[in-house]
């Protein structure tokens, strides 16, 4: 009875860790849909080069890649900003056939990104040796005396909490800051946000910028427990694109119940049917979503408020 309701608990702070992270991933993602009305098909591409950056950074002057998240999301931000202003906003501007060419366009930063990195870097996959990698603790050692022995991974716990705090940083930026104030603002209607004197098109390239770096965040805290290859950016595309279906289009909160969502579903997949069918999760609840609940789980969160 105990083994059963240990290894259901351990399967569910395993999921909640691993979701947490994935929040932050989806959190950059809706972000930028929220404000751009595009899905960034280069969102795991980006990651990817951040983590390349956190990997150099270790391996050359040895900088623990916790530490590089002073170093890696400042320059994604630079090179979001940089592809906002100088490729998208021009694809914005002009008139096509194909109403959706800004998202074709992201697809094709990103698979110059992915193939840059396959020339530079090789296909090799890598890790950073980092002492604490293989270090636990257990939730035993917090309350002495509990019949269910949970051990929790140390990297993945400390990614955990930096992430809490990433996302705790994002929310105060958003509510308290004016730049944030006007962030929000082009979100939810930019036609009046220009007319209340905010400068729409900054806040377009500033949110690209704002996204890269939270996904190069979400990298650099991957890093110390995640293979590292130059189609890893793939990968977690399809992870960020997921999780703001899940969670609801343009919903910050909502991603983020979406990232935990998927985590703990991939997680008990993984436990209770097989590793290999972790991936087949994903997809389970991304088409489970898109049936059941189009609006994803902000759709639910306005529902109760408005039978409030």
């Amino acid at each position: 009875m105990w083994v059963q309701v240990e290894v259901f608990m351990q399967t569910l702070v395993a999921g909640i860790l691993l979701g947490g992270l994935y929040a932050l991933i989806g959190i950059g993602m809706t972000l930028i849909l929220g404000v751009m009305k595009i899905i960034n098909l280069t969102h795991g591409q980006l990651m990817m080069v951040a983590m390349y950056i956190a990997f150099w950074m270790f391996e050359l002057f040895h900088i623990d890649p916790y530490l590089s998240l002073f170093i890696a999301p400042p320059l994604l931000f630079a090179l979001g900003v940089g592809l906002q202003k100088y490729l998208i906003n021009p694809v914005l501007k002009v008139e096509s056939i194909l109403p959706h060419n800004q998202v074709i366009l992201t697809v094709g930063i990103g698979l110059v990104l992915q193939n840059l990195a396959t020339i530079f870097f090789t296909s090799d996959y890598r890790s950073t040796p980092v002492d604490y990698a293989s270090s636990a603790w257990y939730l035993s050692d917090l309350w002495a005396g509990t019949p269910v022995e949970i051990s929790l991974s140390l990297p993945w716990t400390v990614s955990f909490c930096l992430s809490v705090a990433i996302t705790l940083l994002l929310w105060f930026f958003l509510a308290k800051t004016d730049t944030g104030k006007s962030i929000r603002a082009t979100a939810q209607d930019k036609d009046a946000a220009m007319l209340m004197g905010v400068n729409v098109s900054r806040m377009q390239v500033i949110t690209f910028g704002l996204g890269a770096a939270l996904v190069a965040c979400a990298g650099c805290l991957f890093l110390p427990i995640y293979y590292l290859f130059p189609a890893l950016g793939s990968q977690f595309t399809l992870i960020a694109f997921v999780i703001t279906i899940l969670g609801g289009l343009g919903s910050t909160i909502g991603a983020i119940l979406g990232g935990l969502i998927l985590g703990v579903f991939e997680s008990m997949t993984a436990t209770y049917v097989g590793m290999g069918w972790a991936p087949v999760g994903r997809f389970a609840i991304f088409v489970a979503a898109l049936v059941f609940l189009p609006g994803g789980v902000a759709s639910l969160l306005k529902s109760k408020k408005l039978t409030k």
